[in-house]
């Protein structure tokens, strides 16, 4: 062999090694970077080309695939009751991609998870087609249509949670949305994607875990925990030094009660909770000061920003810089304290389990698709927000409020109930429609307890008729009777 060709030889051969490294190097070390490239297209193909697990409510899906044999898309997501289900579900769309549990699940649901890697192997050895696995939901099917039909076509949200699990049995947010409406490529698709997310009612903002509001009234439970907990009382017939007129402090400003009739000039702990008075728990909550008060909404979740269940919920928040007279609002729930429906389900829930927290949740298991466990869920307890003593105060607080204050309507025949109402002003000046807050829990007598958070920003009624009380109770008694059975 001549020179030259024996040199033009060594650089082929150098060149096949090249490709031979570089194509083990993109198909090793490299796959994955490649697979999970948000522009490699060939993942939503994939997604979408064999049937794509479902989402279980109560032992039946709520989400279905649909046989479309289309070019690039073999299958579409569809959706049983999708607007019901929509603030869980999410949506999975081949032009929009996917939310919620369809998108935090979806290495189950496309069959794409390690886990599942010896099913699918099997699968294609047999012949078989692929199919995603399910997730499995802790949400009970009764009690999440009572509340979506409670609420209606008011805008608001409801969250119930199993108080000694930590399971969630109900999760709604209004208005909602259909996401088989755009869960396709076509010109509807797009027209339905574009329609809503320009609605100014935010059809798509999933109001139970997305979005914080005032608490009001509700928050005077969080106000009476930080009291009982510090020694400031010993039992909710204790006497409250409230003066007839209470000046929020530093300032010449009067805090007012609903009405000037109220009862809440040296009212007892329960008293002033049966009749809601500001009053009772600004003074309480400026005497305790802003540190003990933000103590204790911590404690019950409130600043906490990783509370997944395992959607991610936003921070419900409580101000660490007030003044005087600020925290004396904050201890009404008014300020600059917020908190999601979530947050306020979580302190009924942890005062009904007795000071205990468990972590919320919404998935009970994962599971291939011939029905083998993946994964199942762990309860744990996220803290412990009071002791059993406190919590046994709050209860009888919450219980007096529904039998003998302002939460009569949340009342059941046969079972406990305990509630708290709250109506909460907002915006300028106090200028907006309050928003009708109701929180409760229920406990029957096998055992089985729920508790519930309801709030509704209700623009069709008159200012004057707004109140948790009236508006937001009997929606959460429709949830517990759906819970309980009644």
């Amino acid at each position: 062999m001549n020179k030259p060709i024996r040199r033009v030889s060594i650089f082929c051969l150098v060149l096949i090694l090249a490709l031979m490294i570089r194509t083990n190097w993109v198909q090793g070390v490299q796959a994955d970077a490649w697979a999970s490239n948000s522009h490699n297209d060939r993942n939503k193909y994939d997604r979408y080309a064999y049937p794509r697990g479902n989402i279980i409510v109560g032992g039946q899906p709520v989400t279905k695939s649909d046989f479309v044999n289309g070019y690039r898309y073999k299958y579409k997501r569809a959706w049983v009751d999708g607007p019901m289900y929509a603030p869980i579900t999410g949506y999975s769309s081949q032009a929009f991609g996917t939310s919620q549990l369809e998108s935090l699940e979806d290495g189950i649901l496309s069959g794409t998870d390690s886990r599942l890697f010896f099913r699918n192997t099997l699968d294609m050895l047999t012949g078989k087609q692929k199919q995603g696995g399910d997730v499995v939901t802790t949400i009970n099917a009764k009690a999440q249509k009572a509340a979506f039909e409670g609420l209606g076509d008011k805008k608001g949200a409801v969250v119930a949670i199993d108080p000694q699990t930590g399971a969630i049995r109900a999760l709604v947010s209004t208005p909602s949305y259909d996401p088989g409406r755009f869960a396709g490529t076509g010109a509807e698709d797009s027209k339905a994607w574009t329609d809503l997310n320009a609605d100014a009612n935010k059809p798509m903002l999933n109001r139970a875990l997305r979005e914080t509001y005032p608490p009001g009234s509700t928050f005077k439970l969080v106000t009476a925990a930080a009291a009982f907990e510090n020694g400031r009382f010993q039992s909710v017939e204790d006497t409250t030094d409230t003066p007839e007129t209470y000046l929020l402090p530093g300032t010449n400003t009067p805090l007012k009660n609903a009405s000037a009739t109220e009862p809440c000039a040296g009212a007892t702990v329960k008293t002033g909770m049966d009749f809601s008075c500001n009053t009772v728990f600004g003074k309480i909550g400026a005497d305790l000061g802003r540190d003990k008060l933000r103590a204790q909404a911590e404690k019950f979740g409130f600043n906490n920003a990783q509370i997944d269940v395992p959607i991610r919920a936003v921070p419900s928040y409580y101000p660490k810089g007030s003044s005087p007279d600020g925290t004396a609002m904050d201890a009404i729930g008014q300020h600059d304290t917020r908190a999601t429906p979530l947050q306020m389900a979580m302190v009924a829930a942890a005062i009904a389990n007795n000071g205990s927290l468990m972590q919320p949740y919404l998935v009970e298991e994962e599971r291939a698709a011939n029905l083998t466990t993946i994964s199942k869920h762990s309860e744990h307890q996220l803290s412990q927000a009071v002791s059993p003593a406190t919590a046994q105060k709050l209860q009888q607080l919450m219980e007096s409020v529904v039998k003998n204050g302002t939460g009569t309507k949340a009342q059941i025949d046969g079972v406990t109930v305990g509630g708290k109402t709250g109506t909460a002003q907002h915006g300028q000046d106090n200028s907006g429609l309050p928003f009708a807050w109701f929180m409760s829990y229920a406990k029957g007598a096998d055992g089985q307890q729920i508790a519930v958070a309801v709030v509704v920003e209700d623009g069709a009624a008159e200012s004057s008729e707004i109140s948790g009380g009236g508006i937001a109770a009997p929606i959460a008694k429709q949830v517990m009777e759906a819970v309980l059975g009644k």
